[in-house]
């Protein structure tokens, strides 16, 4: 029964705030509605199985809204706006009718170029269009910050944006591609190199990679403290923690291309997605409660109160640490088969 009062507490807590919208966001969303019927009309004459591709963005875009909640609000879209507190299925579909396009697009007017030159395009394009929409969305009144990320900004604003959108767009953007790009050798089928041998060491620098610029991104939801002095690299980002995470995730590779290697890549990825989330679960239950990760206040009141049994440790960890390994994986299986086929 308590747990049954104290959810419903948190459920009333966490979704009041203001919904009622303005005129100006109900044009916003009339002009998403547009966007995405534009997107289903123009992009099938350009490619196709555009459904299911606008799928996979979508649901890379949830998991990443999903993970990144604590950190920023969105208000005044309209009861019927919101999935989950304030996240809203209205601003999902918009971000991924206007990646999808971006990346069809480019796709088909620079089919000659290769597959990393193409990334950097989407990349660029997205960052501009995107800083853009974040600018609307502020201004009217639909975008705010958690009292985390304000703290942690330079205070150089444009058009209300932080100057960090800079950076984080591209790395949103960059771990949402990766995703859709991945899941794409499904749908499209192409022929790929068979790779005998791993190369660890490339797999273990992009492994790296997608890991500090995701915790430097994130930085405002969780703090790493208690770590000796000399393992910072940047802020609060400790060179143990993430090797820690690569140790996790190259485990994981080992165990299933030693024991699933006959798995389709479907299976494989979720085997990967269990086994590492089994082994970082327990690790961040653990530097949890000796201090080592301390969660900011965004984050806690985001809790529902709802523990796991046995570790006691907050249910949304339990489904933020797949959430964010599916992007990481996603990010590294994309990059290992672009790098070994030259593409």
């Amino acid at each position: 029964m308590s747990l049954i009062i104290g959810g419903s507490t948190w459920l009333i807590a966490n979704c009041a705030f203001d919904k009622t919208p303005t005129v100006p966001i109900l044009l916003f969303e009339g002009l998403i509605a547009v966007g995405v019927i534009a997107c289903f009309w123009v992009l099938p004459k350009i490619k196709d199985k555009i459904f299911q591709r606008f799928f996979i963005v979508a649901i890379a875009v949830l998991i990443f809204e999903l993970f990144t909640a604590p950190m920023w609000h969105n208000h005044r879209m309209g009861v019927w706006a919101y999935i989950y507190r304030d996240v809203s299925w209205i601003l999902t579909l918009g971000w991924t009718a206007l990646i999808l396009s971006v990346v069809v697009i480019t796709d088909k007017l620079l089919a000659e170029w290769k597959e990393w030159k193409r990334f950097f395009v989407y990349l660029g394009v997205l960052t501009i269009a995107v800083c853009f929409l974040e600018a609307l969305v502020v201004n009217i009144g639909i975008r705010s910050y958690s009292p985390e990320v304000l703290d942690s900004l330079s205070g150089i604003y444009v058009f209300k944006v932080p100057i960090e959108a800079l950076y984080y767009t591209p790395v949103f953007m960059g771990l949402v591609i990766s995703f859709y790009k991945y899941w794409c050798f499904l749908i499209d089928d192409p022929i790929l190199i068979p790779v005998k041998r791993r190369k660890w060491l490339r797999a273990l620098f992009i492994t790296a990679l997608g890991i500090f610029l995701f915790e430097v991104m994130i930085e405002p939801m969780v703090s790493n403290e208690k770590l000796p002095q000399w393992s910072f690299i940047f802020h609060d980002i400790s060179i143990l923690l993430t090797g820690l995470w690569i140790i996790v995730i190259g485990l994981t590779a080992i165990l299933v291309s030693r024991f699933f290697i006959q798995f389709s890549t479907t299976q494989k990825f979720i085997v990967a997605l269990i086994i590492s989330t089994a082994i970082a679960l327990p690790i961040e239950y653990w530097l949890m409660i000796n201090g080592y990760r301390v969660y900011g206040e965004s984050a806690i009141h985001n809790f529902s109160g709802f523990m796991i049994p046995i570790l006691d440790v907050p249910i949304e960890i339990a489904f933020a640490i797949p959430c964010y390994l599916a992007l990481i994986i996603a990010f590294i299986r994309y990059w290992e088969i672009v790098f070994d086929n030259r593409l």
